[in-house]
């Protein structure tokens, strides 16, 4: 070998070595990639269910803690205040959720039947995860299978118990299992929300949805999702669990938990529900997410063999902290606040301030000042399995405020003489203060230690965005798209976006009508405003909620397009690019005709082509919409019109490109207006009877048949359906079985009951759920008269 091959293989083998080495970089870089927080929603207790709201609650003073509401019997009958009762519970206080009796079963397609046997839990789960993605500006349509896992963390679902210990087992039906099994806390939302990726629900106790978002983490940097939905959920129903708790001493007698003080007797419980949503930080930015904070690193280990199975371990405390660090890539040092576990108790609170300080405060070299710690346990409760995102969602807000708030009140006793806090580098304010100066990086930690012995930590830090330009931003017009399941929630819906627009600036309001236009599902009932600027924004959204409003769903249409002579059509797309600069870029055909018919496809509209004479415009249903204008601006109002137009017509735009310079996703923009109705199993249950569907079917079945002709089985068919979805309303036969919430175990009950009744075996191809109502009942009546000659009387 010469030396001259020699040389080249040499420079081969190096060539080879650097791309393997930037390989192993960037699979290592990819393994820590950064996280953002890019949507929330919850339901805390004290009615908390908006982030300016908890922030004004966090920086305030009080607490949202109650005594146990009417609606849980079970729980007052178990009250007893003499502390050594067995049998009994000691607590009448905690922080419960004012309403979790009402859900709005018709927005999700679930039967009436079927939210009345639904976990209060999972009902929830499903409101909150919606706005969640409403406030990332993701619009969720269903049939597309958007690439999102789902990370639910959940301990209890005690409210399917209510049908539990029955002589009559008649109330359990497929639902009993569905409504409150663990899995299907995550599984029900990918499913109504058409997600693709993992959905898992994590049972560790109290740290269930911290370390539920370590697995997100995990499942995002792997690539195995693009959104990741965290949730935690916690309500109480059951005396049982509390009984136990009582029984163990675990809980506080005045129900509050007084972390770190002299006074710390046992935590007091807590409600809650919420879920988060996270994407890879690069590309959140590249969508324009509004990126709430940076998920930097996360870790999860047990206490393993300690001196006790529910007893908190320090050195696994430190720990978790300190990989959750290695994870983050950040030094102790850097850390000035934690959300800490602080479990209320003369045992635990000692042990979690030692194993922070050995990791982040006395220990940590080069710290400018101490560290300061809070719980929000002591304002709303600890929400056990949702005391996680609770956390999280404190620091988000914190992180953006740059304001620490307090973790005391002036009132509370002082803190702990079992702790030498002097011997420590660690601060409890009283009073909310200022995000130090002295700190190069906004980094928190979040810490939740499960009753299981299961650890977690996370640590966040505060985004910087891009510099703004300067610039100021002018006024121009704006089209606003506002879409709901029905005409109320419309309404409601297009009131609360008038307040928003009422006070908003230039900027908000073009991040607002941009936000309304790609960031929300295009829901059935729609309604569409144009204007220039909040104010005028405001009043026409005012106007169209309090006029009419359609009550029948928008049918898409397919309009017609007349692109007018070349010259005409040249002058429209010259006023668009003007108004749009976006648009020019998504088409470059060569004749105006063609690029304005391709600049309309990219929108999402697809139009039949009419003629290329006379003035350019749409037709949509014998009405005539004109596209060109004397100047680029009034041409813009028309063809914002227009688009609007088509939208309440059932058009499903892609309105991206209509963009204003600057204009970026805002979670400002009001979520949606749910419109709730009471689904609730009572407690106790006293013992039922052959009641509704069932009885009618065993008394039918003991009465004499009489003949019937065509219409009584109609009718029999259709008044079974009805108490089956649990529905008092008139079923609109011009529905779909699916859209009036019936699903498989509604089929299958129907299927049994028409068999039962008639002595037949129904097939399920008679059972047809992507036809209408009418046709279903048709279909089911002529087997039933096939099989029984003449058929039977349903009266």
């Amino acid at each position: 070998m010469n030396e001259q091959d020699l040389r080249k293989i040499i420079e081969e083998q190096l060539a080879l070595s650097r791309r393997l080495k930037a390989r192993i970089q960037a699979l290592e870089a990819g393994q820590r990639a950064p996280l953002a927080i890019v949507g929330m929603g919850f339901r805390f207790p004290g009615g908390l269910d908006r982030p300016q709201a908890y922030w004004d609650f966090l920086t305030g003073e009080g607490d949202a803690l109650s005594d146990i509401p009417d609606n849980r019997p079970g729980l007052k009958a178990a009250y007893d205040p003499r502390a050594d009762q067995p049998g009994a519970s000691y607590v009448k206080r905690a922080g419960f959720l004012a309403d979790v009796e009402h859900f709005d079963a018709k927005f999700f397609g679930i039967s009436a039947r079927e939210a009345e046997a639904l976990d209060p839990q999972q009902r929830l789960l499903l409101e909150t995860s919606w706005e969640a993605m409403e406030r990332a500006g993701i619009a969720i349509r269903r049939n597309e299978r958007l690439n999102a896992g789902v990370f639910v963390g959940i301990m209890a679902s005690e409210y399917p118990e209510r049908r539990l210990g029955q002589e009559d087992r008649l109330s359990i039906d497929p639902y009993f299992g569905t409504g409150g099994g663990h899995c299907f806390a995550a599984g029900r939302i990918s499913y109504a929300m058409g997600f693709s990726g993992p959905a898992l629900s994590v049972d560790t106790a109290c740290s269930s949805s911290l370390v539920a978002l370590h697995l997100a983490a995990r499942s995002l940097r792997s690539q195995e999702c693009r959104y990741a939905l965290v949730g935690g959920t916690n309500l109480i129903f059951s005396p049982e669990l509390m009984i136990s708790l009582c029984q163990s001493k675990a809980l506080a007698p005045d129900g509050r938990s007084k972390t770190f003080t002299g006074e710390a007797n046992g935590y007091g419980r807590g409600e809650g529900i919420g879920t988060l949503v996270l994407m890879r930080l690069d590309d959140a930015e590249r969508e324009g997410r509004p990126v709430l904070a940076v998920l930097r690193g996360s870790a999860v280990n047990h206490d393993g063999a300690s001196s006790g199975l529910t007893v908190p371990s320090g050195p696994a405390q430190k720990e978790v902290i300190a990989a959750a660090l290695r994870d983050a890539g950040c030094d102790p040092a850097d850390i000035a606040y934690v959300e800490a576990h602080g479990t209320g108790t003369s045992l635990g609170d000692p042990i979690e301030i030692q194993a922070l300080d050995a990791t982040l405060g006395s220990a940590a070299e080069g710290r400018p000042t101490a560290l300061r710690i809070g719980n929000v346990k002591s304002r709303i409760g600890h929400l056990e399995a949702a005391a996680g995102i609770a956390g999280i969602v404190k620091v988000v807000l914190s992180l953006q405020n740059g304001i620490i708030p307090p973790a005391l009140s002036p009132r509370d006793a002082g803190l702990s003489p079992m702790i030498d806090w002097k011997a420590t580098a660690i601060d409890v304010p009283r009073k909310a203060v200022q995000w130090p100066d002295a700190y190069a990086r906004r980094l928190a930690g979040v810490s939740s230690f499960g009753l299981s012995g299961t650890n977690a930590h996370a640590i966040f830090e505060a985004w910087e965005g891009p510099a703004a330009d300067g610039k100021v931003r002018g006024e121009r017009e704006e089209l606003v798209l506002v879409s709901a399941r029905d005409a109320s929630a419309l309404k409601a819906l297009a009131l609360s976006y008038a307040v928003q627009f009422e006070v908003a600036d230039h900027a908000l309001t073009a991040d607002l009508a941009h936000t309304s236009r790609v960031g929300r599902t295009p829901l059935p009932v729609r309604l569409a405003v144009t204007g220039r600027g909040g104010v005028a924004i405001a009043a026409a959204l005012e106007q169209a909620a309090r006029g009419p409003v359609p009550m029948d769903p928008a049918r898409p249409v397919k309009p017609v397009l007349q692109a007018g002579d070349e010259e005409k059509c040249a002058a429209l797309l010259a006023h668009l690019d003007a108004e749009f600069p976006a648009l020019s870029s998504l088409e470059t055909a060569r004749r105006p005709q063609e690029r304005l018919e391709a600049l309309l496809k990219a929108l999402g509209l697809r139009a039949q082509e009419k003629s290329e004479a006379g003035q350019p415009c749409l037709s949509v249903q014998d009405r005539q919409l004109p596209l060109l204008g004397k100047s680029a601006r009034e041409t813009c109002t028309l063809f914002l019109k227009a688009l609007g137009v088509l939208f309440t017509h059932g058009v499903d735009l892609r309105l991206e490109a209509l963009r204003g310079e600057g204009a970026s996703i805002t979670p400002d923009l009001p979520v949606y207006s749910f419109q709730r109705q009471r689904f609730w199993i009572e407690e106790p249950l006293q013992r039922q009877g052959r009641t509704g569907a069932l009885a009618e079917m065993v008394q039918l079945q003991t009465d004499d048949e009489d003949k019937a002709g065509r219409r009584d089985l109609v009718s029999f068919v259709e008044r079974e359906l009805a108490e089956l979805l649990r529905t008092d309303e008139a079923l609109d036969q011009n529905q779909t079985f699916l859209d009036v919430g019936g699903d498989s175990f509604i089929a299958m009950l129907l299927k049994k009951t028409v068999e039962q009744r008639y002595e037949i075996d129904l097939p399920m191809d008679a059972l047809a759920t992507d036809v209408p109502l009418k046709t279903l009942y048709d279909g089911i009546a002529d087997y039933i008269l096939k099989h029984t000659g003449e058929g039977v009387a349903a009266e």
